[in-house]
């Protein structure tokens, strides 16, 4: 993987969101056991996606859905890790290729999900900060009820609410994740 030249290219500087903002038009519904299914499904379609540089890449379930137990939107989140983002030829392309949309560039990640909105691709380079957060949260949330239950009481509460872009509702979410991954960090 990586430039065919073997220079590396800046990052994008801005936040591109393909198609603009969405409206929440899901519900938060019980755990599903299918759920990991549906990440096997998709780590084995991305890794044949993205061939034979797949050896250096990570595959992660990640999100709500990778939390037994836990209520969570029918989005299954799948993180990617990447030996360089800017390389879109080595990864972005190839998923899109395998029937993926591309729906965010910004600095640092990319996001791809299936036509369907039912499974969201992040990829990031290996070693970024996002990467860490998402493995400890989505561990912490595993390992830990009392935190598991204060953010799905947090989900519960927002759904309540009308959400015109599932980015603000993202974002409502951030205090409590922050909170919960610095709890992580500490525990480690």
């Amino acid at each position: 993987m990586g430039h065919r030249d073997g220079r590396r290219r800046p990052d994008v500087t801005t936040v591109e969101i393909i198609g603009g903002p969405e409206a929440v038009h899901v519900d938060l519904l019980p755990y599903d056991e299918r759920w990991p299914a549906v990440f096997v499904e998709h780590r084995d379609r991305i890794r044949q996606a993205l061939g034979a540089g797949a050896g250096s890449v990570g595959i992660d379930h990640i999100g709500s859905t990778a939390v037994p137990g836990l209520a969570a939107k029918p989005i299954v989140d799948v993180l990617v890790t990447v030996d360089d983002i800017t390389a879109e030829e080595d990864h972005v392309e190839p998923l899109l290729v395998a029937g993926y949309v591309l729906r965010v560039r910004e600095p640092g990640h990319r996001l791809v999900r299936t036509t369907e909105r039912t499974v969201h691709v992040h990829v990031y380079e290996h070693g970024a900060r996002a990467v860490e957060d998402y493995l400890l949260f989505r561990d912490r949330l595993r390992s830990d009820a009392a935190d598991r239950a204060l953010y799905e009481d947090t989900k519960r509460e927002l759904f309540r609410r009308q959400w015109d872009d599932m980015n603000d509702y993202a974002d409502a979410k951030t205090e409590v994740i922050e909170a919960i991954t610095t709890r992580a960090r500490a525990g480690r």
